[in-house]
């Protein structure tokens, strides 16, 4: 599916009406949902165009939560103006020096930066929880659902859903009614973090569907990156790190491996979707690592009904690339 770089109809007079009116709009890379991203440029100025269209988007909970975030002095994008009805904000804009490409291109500087990232989060934990929509049982059962909804009949499988549903509720109790809870962002990792030039603090992006939950999350969302390779030892030390600043014990080791296999089936199930229904076959070709992540996972006796579910109904040799075992 070729993207559209055109900016979209309202965004001239939008930009007039906040005083853009001359600014050169140019096209950035898109993200796996509907929303289109362009850099506005006005002489010395420049800042970044969301475009969040209705009805598939709403921006006003990215709004919410980036006002919420600055209030406590954590670095997201400052807004700097809005129309919510018409799905475009003007933000902020962090440059281009994303976590990603900055410690792939400089290995030495990775385990700095993680730990900044992993700072961070303990950060977060300590400021509260905004006012926000509980990480609750039912929507953990319908991220996880996305695995045999999509990915499943995707490479021919027809498995137990009624089982599979059954050996999560049996895991997820504990998760649920942990304490403390926190703000969780729910896509951190090092694609959505900034290096901004000029600042100490790291900049985060794609927070708007951020809910009241279990610390353990975003962790596991920084630590197991679907999009690139945490080397294990990284992953160990992050999580010494974050146990030794916040007394957490097996409980939490218990939480994150959980936490960890259920995110990771759901984004095996998003990425499935993103090629079958949306048509962007990138996303499969992400499934072997993630498949790697939840394997090790399931390894916790925590989770021992959700592995016996998985060794019953999806066989070794078809956990992988989906569009690469079903042939296409």
């Amino acid at each position: 599916m070729v993207p559209d770089l055109n900016p979209p109809p309202g965004a001239a007079a939008f930009l007039a009406t906040h005083g853009w009116a001359d600014a050169e709009v140019r096209a950035l890379a898109g993200d796996a949902s509907f929303r289109r991203y362009f850099r506005v440029y006005d002489g010395p100025r420049v800042a970044i165009l969301m475009d969040a269209p209705p009805p598939e988007e709403d921006p006003r909970p990215f709004i919410t939560v980036a006002s919420w975030l600055s209030e406590k002095g954590f670095g997201a994008p400052q807004i700097l103006a809005a129309d919510a009805e018409a799905g475009l904000v003007l933000l902020e804009d962090f440059g281009d020096a994303r976590m990603r490409e900055t410690v792939d291109a400089a290995p030495e500087s990775e385990e700095r930066i993680y730990a900044e990232a992993v700072d961070l989060l303990i950060a977060l934990r300590n400021v509260g929880v905004a006012d926000l929509p509980p990480y609750d049982r039912v929507t953990y059962q319908r991220e996880a659902a996305l695995l045999p909804e999509w990915y499943c009949p995707a490479v021919g499988l027809e498995v137990d859903e009624a089982g599979y549903a059954a050996a999560w509720d049996a895991v997820l109790g504990p998760v649920e009614a942990a304490s403390p809870r926190v703000t969780v962002l729910r896509d951190y990792h090092a694609e959505n973090i900034m290096l901004v030039e000029g600042r100490e603090d790291l900049g985060l992006l794609d927070f708007q569907d951020a809910l009241a939950g279990h610390p353990a999350y975003d962790l596991v969302s920084l630590l197991q990156d679907a999009r690139r390779d945490v080397p294990e030892g990284i992953e160990a030390a992050m999580l010494d790190r974050y146990r030794a600043v916040t007394g957490e014990g097996a409980d939490f080791d218990a939480a994150y491996a959980i936490l960890g296999a259920q995110r990771n089936a759901k984004i095996i199930g998003i990425f499935t979707r993103l090629w079958r229904r949306d048509h962007k076959p990138r996303y499969p070709t992400l499934c072997p690592r993630v498949w790697r992540y939840l394997e090790r996972d399931l390894a916790h006796p925590a989770l021992a009904p959700v592995t016996a579910w998985f060794d019953a109904n999806v066989p070794r040799h078809l956990r992988g690339d989906p569009m690469a075992l079903a042939g296409e």
